[in-house]
């Protein structure tokens, strides 16, 4: 363990704060269950003690029954333990204020560990009645401790109206500003099929709901959506017996199919003001596809894919050509040679696959991916100096990593190593100082502002925000 508190002499150097766009609660089930009881009952609080219990009863099932019903090796030992000191941090509200400093954070965003389990129930009445629950304690807990810390809201995904409903609930009755929503709900494909038979609904067209109504609302109230949501398993990430294989790459993978559906479906065309993040994944994916999503438009949107219109065939020289270099075994299908032309390449197949998000030209993806995306990213990834490199990213551009602590969980064993691990970057010239002011103030501070310009008030790093945006 740290013992020279090389992170507070970190921010003790900056000439801004430190804000932590992604730590998180650990919570303390008895308490919890409290609310749990007074939202839905005995009853209800027992199923939810079922839901906690159940990855033991999975692992004593026979693999095939395991992988049919869609199960997978799950988390476990998810907490620091040898330091116990940080184990109680990520569960005493108080004490994690009180050592703040010792961490070099200005400013905490937090967000839920077991708490999340309760976004992907399938039960809609257990779902939202641990959902509200988890909320409330969250909201009563950290409410003494609001000028440095703020706990997320935890926001249903599985229709437009309950989304709709907590949004209103935990803005307007539990004051809460920050909020979490799924970033991707399962489906089952049929009504007699295996549990493990389902399809990812990112709520793009495909979706069975319209979600057009949670983008408006989320504008309209001010909240900036956050998406934390897994891959682990759908795709490769579906291993019985292994937890790093299902769990390397899994948050990029479903940040990335978020953030694909959103930009493609137009939502930011319709709501050019939204701002949202995709959490804990890193920056590299966010890279990756921003470049691909140029290249395709070059390639593929109405300026270029004409290029691939079998009408333009000059199907005399390619005739010619058979004749001259063709096979034997070629030349003798030449009365079918129509045929051949038109495997992948149908007459009426051609569509814009950009028309929902009314891009005219590749500035236009690169204005939407700096204006209205946020990529969390965890201190001790050194692939996060991507997001900065304006000379590989294409058009010059500086994606927006926000810094993310992920305090709380395995990956952080010593909290207070966390911001000194996020400063090697500048160490080794990978990035600059300016380049970290962005990642650990800007880039955060002018997602949650621009959504809601009282984000800030009443907190200790509201002057500064101010000085920001002005």
């Amino acid at each position: 363990m740290s013992t020279d508190n090389s992170s507070a002499r970190v921010r003790a150097a900056l000439s801004h704060p430190v804000i932590d766009a992604d730590g998180h609660i650990i919570e303390f089930l008895p308490a919890v269950r409290d609310y749990l009881r007074d939202e839905g009952g005995t009853k209800l609080a027992e199923e939810f003690d079922a839901v906690v219990a159940a990855p033991g009863r999975f692992e004593a099932m026979p693999i095939a029954d395991r992988r049919a019903v869609g199960l997978f090796k799950l988390t476990w030992w998810a907490y620091p333990a040898r330091n116990s000191r940080d184990r109680a941090t990520g569960m005493l509200p108080e004490l994690l204020y009180e050592r703040l400093d010792e961490f070099g954070l200005d400013f905490a965003v937090l967000y839920p560990t077991l708490g999340l389990t309760a976004l992907s129930l399938e039960d809609a009445d257990l779902r939202n009645v641990a959902i509200r629950a988890f909320n409330r304690c969250a909201s009563e807990l950290f409410a003494p401790y609001a000028d440095r810390l703020t706990p997320v809201a935890m926001i249903p995904m599985y229709a437009p109206g309950e989304a709709i409903e907590e949004l209103e609930y935990c803005k307007n009755e539990l004051g809460m500003k920050a909020v979490l929503l799924n970033g991707l709900v399962y489906r089952p494909l049929g009504n007699d099929l295996p549990r493990g038979a389902r399809w990812v609904d990112c709520f793009g067209p495909e979706s069975p709901y319209d979600y057009e109504p949670v983008w408006a609302k989320c504008v309209e109230l001010g909240v900036a959506p956050t998406f934390h949501s897994s891959a682990m398993g759908w795709g490769s990430r579906i291993s019985q017996t292994n937890y790093v294989y299902n769990h390397i790459g899994n948050f990029a993978h479903a940040g990335e199919a978020t953030c694909r559906t959103l930009f493609l479906h137009g939502v930011f065309r319709r709501h050019p003001e939204l701002r949202c993040a995709f959490l804990e994944g890193g920056a590299a994916w966010a890279c990756a596809l921003y470049s691909d999503m140029i290249g395709h438009f070059e390639k593929r949107g109405l300026g270029g894919v004409g290029e691939y219109d079998p009408e333009k065939l000059d199907r005399e020289l390619i005739r010619s050509l058979f004749k001259s270099h063709g096979p034997d075994r070629f030349k003798k299908h030449l009365d079918e040679l129509e045929e051949g032309l038109h495997v992948l390449s149908r007459p009426g197949d051609r569509m814009d696959d950009f028309e929902a998000c009314g891009v005219e030209r590749a500035e236009d993806i690169r204005d939407v991916f700096v204006r209205n995306f946020r990529f969390g990213c965890e201190a001790d990834d050194p692939l996060n100096a991507t997001a900065f490199d304006a000379r590989m990213n294409p058009l010059g551009a500086k994606l927006r990593a926000i810094f993310s602590s992920d305090i709380g969980h395995w990956d952080v064993p010593d909290m207070s190593e966390v911001l000194e691990e996020a400063w090697e970057l500048v160490d080794r010239g990978l990035i600059t100082e300016s380049d970290f002011r962005d990642f650990t103030f800007t880039n955060s501070a002018t997602m949650w502002a621009e959504a809601d310009p009282e984000f800030f008030q009443g907190t200790v790093v509201e002057n500064s925000v101010d000085e920001l945006i002005s």
